[in-house]
């Protein structure tokens, strides 16, 4: 028996294993990125508190760019498992999941105890994150031929969806609960 025809891996196998660096370069990148982040905070704490809206602003610019960072290899993820039903089921479950983590960041929130140090901004960041998480879901669920699939995509959108009604629901109870 040949050694070799053992461990001989599928072509689809091989097909991934670029998709799977992609994904270890843009966690890589946005760690550093977002360290980087975190000394600029950590090292001028006055200026961040004078200039609050550009420092704002900022996190908003390293927000998108982490997330094209994660949507480049996402696409070909997308690219290469679009025929595989068992793949691109798998890869459904995985967005519903990540899309159950938009009513988690909502009620980490509301829970003082919670929202304090970095939990509060990660929700904050993840809220933000909503439109582009719902174009991933909508151009996969386009994509896909595969009923439990597309059923699964569905759930996720209408989780972003409730998620974003809830999110304007308490700003407004919240805004007119202040003005008394």
């Amino acid at each position: 028996m040949n050694y070799n025809s053992c461990v001989e891996m599928t072509p689809s196998r091989l097909r991934l294993r670029p998709v799977a660096a992609g994904y270890a370069v843009a966690a890589i990148l946005s760690s550093l990125l977002i360290y980087q982040r975190y000394l600029v905070y950590t090292r001028n704490p006055q200026e961040a508190a004078a200039a609050g809206g550009m420092y704002a602003c900022g996190d908003l610019i390293l927000e998108l760019i982490v997330a094209g960072l994660f949507l480049l290899p996402t696409a070909a993820l997308v690219w290469m498992i679009r025929r595989s039903e068992p793949a691109y089921t798998t890869y459904a479950k995985v967005l519903l999941g990540v899309s159950l983590t938009g009513p988690a960041s909502l009620v980490l929130m509301v829970l003082p105890v919670l929202n304090q140090w970095y939990w509060g901004d990660a929700c904050v960041f993840r809220l933000f994150a909503i439109p582009l998480i719902v174009v991933v879901l909508v151009v996969s669920r386009v994509l896909t031929n595969f009923v439990r699939a597309r059923r699964l995509i569905s759930y996720a959108l209408m989780i972003e969806g409730l998620t974003v009604l809830l999110t304007i629901g308490g700003l407004i109870v919240s805004w007119k609960w202040r003005r008394g």
